[in-house]
């Protein structure tokens, strides 16, 4: 999560109001799928958090849903489906490597 420097007084912090929210990124497990790909972005874009990224994995490697906030209809449209690298502007410039390959072995 990515959130206003003011939001956060001190690192024991664990929950912020939305307004303060820039990114929210959910790592996708079993256990957890339907709650990261139904549930949250639904609550997140009601919240009007701009962007949200989804990490799943796929053939042992970390593939990026990303998505940005139709303000007008409270709604996540996707922005890319990214794999070995995410690049891309989120208010500011990310460019991350996803390539999981030399962790891997």
């Amino acid at each position: 999560m990515i959130v206003q420097r003011s939001a956060l007084p001190n690192l024991t912090t664990t929950s912020f109001k939305p307004e303060d929210v820039h990114l929210v990124v959910e790592v996708v497990s079993p256990e957890s799928a339907d709650r990261d790909r139904v549930t949250k972005p639904t609550k997140y874009s009601n919240a009007g958090i701009k962007y949200l990224w989804r990490v799943e994995p796929e053939d042992e490697q970390a593939v990026a849903y990303t998505f940005e906030l139709e303000p007008s209809v409270k709604a996540y449209v996707p922005t890319g489906i990214h794999r070995k690298r995410l690049a891309t502007y989120v208010g500011f410039d990310v460019d991350i490597d996803l390539d999981l390959s030399r962790f891997l072995g």
